[in-house]
């Protein structure tokens, strides 16, 4: 098992970081609030710790009986189509990601899959008998049409149900769907917190970790505590007495994104601009997130771009970040992103090259 799985906290006193957030979670969890709790979204960036907070609140909740989870992978048919999803539940919650089925599907989700839990699981004896809990994941990567069908199905199932939803972008939740859900923001946290939490670790694996290795992690995972776990696992793999100048390991997408960033800087023509998209459509076909590869593809630039550029291709990013969002074919605009980085550079190198002639 992973040391992130392994060492995840299960209760909210054993929460490491945010304790102003811990408290907040308790005394929603108390006898006396507990019967009036209201629909909840938790949102933050990755790695923050929102759904270890969402486990340990419903441990609270329902005590050890939450954490006996069974994976169970229904089909459901919507006019002529089959569309397979997988539910992760205990007796007392059910947790699933309606955008796991597509931009175009998830609405049928919300309408139908979603109402018929609610309408079939009957509220657990536990809290009073109250309510049963749906935990929904990625709610910002659901459509609008999508999302409406879900805040419909909020109001209508509200005595019988709470739902939790979880998400990194709140802005991206339609306001109807946020104005009914306490919002609760998980910050990432601090570098300090990640080192912490790193030696903890490491103490209960009996693997002494250096400071100065625990730095470079920190540093190295940018606030993700997952991230840094697995970084410092990773560390533990390659060389099983962890030392001070040891190199932090990183992902091989991140190198990768690097050797791309490097072939749009090295040459700006059709052919390479083919290529970058063949590698670009490798790290797709890999799973990772489209997000994550023009996040990653444009720091990497920034990294190796004249100062007077940057302001021009942090547009540009921002914009096919946001035509990436609204499409449905991620290749299409990270594609066009590259192509308009390659334009505005090949457009400086001869204005550069024209100044040192001058």
């Amino acid at each position: 098992m992973l040391w992130v799985d392994k060492h995840r906290p299960t209760q909210l006193d054993k929460l490491d970081f945010h304790p102003e957030l811990t408290q907040q979670l308790k005394r929603m969890t108390s006898e006396e609030a507990v019967g009036n709790m209201s629909h909840l979204l938790f949102y933050g960036p990755s790695g923050a710790g929102k759904k270890t907070r969402v486990m340990a609140l419903l441990r609270e909740i329902y005590g050890p009986g939450v954490e006996k989870m069974k994976v169970e992978v229904r089909n459901f048919k919507f006019k002529s189509n089959n569309v397979e999803l997988t539910f992760i539940g205990s007796n007392y919650h059910i947790e699933l990601n309606p955008s796991d089925v597509g931009p175009y599907r998830d609405r049928e989700v919300a309408q139908e899959v979603i109402k018929e839990i609610a309408q079939s699981h009957a509220p657990s004896t536990a809290a009073g008998g109250l309510f049963k809990v749906i935990v929904l994941n990625e709610v910002d990567k659901m459509s609008r049409d999508a999302q409406a069908a879900l805040r419909r199905t909020m109001e209508k199932y509200t005595s019988s149900c709470r739902f939790v939803l979880v998400c990194n972008n709140a802005c991206k939740v339609i306001e109807p769907v946020r104005s009914r859900c306490i919002a609760i923001r998980v910050p990432a946290p601090a570098k300090g917190d990640v080192k912490k939490v790193l030696q903890a670790v490491c103490n209960k694996e009996r693997t002494p970790l250096p400071e100065g290795l625990a730095e470079r992690v920190a540093v190295a995972a940018n606030r993700n505590m997952r991230r840094a776990l697995l970084m410092v696992e990773a560390c533990k793999v390659k060389q099983s007495n962890l030392s001070e100048d040891q190199e932090v390991e990183v992902a091989d997408w991140e190198r990768f994104v690097g050797i791309i960033a490097n072939n749009v800087l090295e040459e700006q023509t059709p052919q390479r601009l083919l290529q970058v998209r063949a590698q670009v459509y490798e790290l797709l076909s890999a799973c990772i997130p489209p997000e994550m590869v023009m996040q990653r593809l444009t720091m990497e630039l920034l990294k190796k771009l004249d100062d007077s550029l940057k302001p021009e291709v942090l547009l540009c990013a921002a914009f096919y970040e946001h035509r990436l969002n609204l499409g449905s074919k991620p290749i299409f605009h990270i594609e066009a992103f590259v192509a308009k980085v390659m334009a505005a550079y090949k457009k400086w190198s001869i204005e550069f090259m024209e100044m040192m002639d001058d």
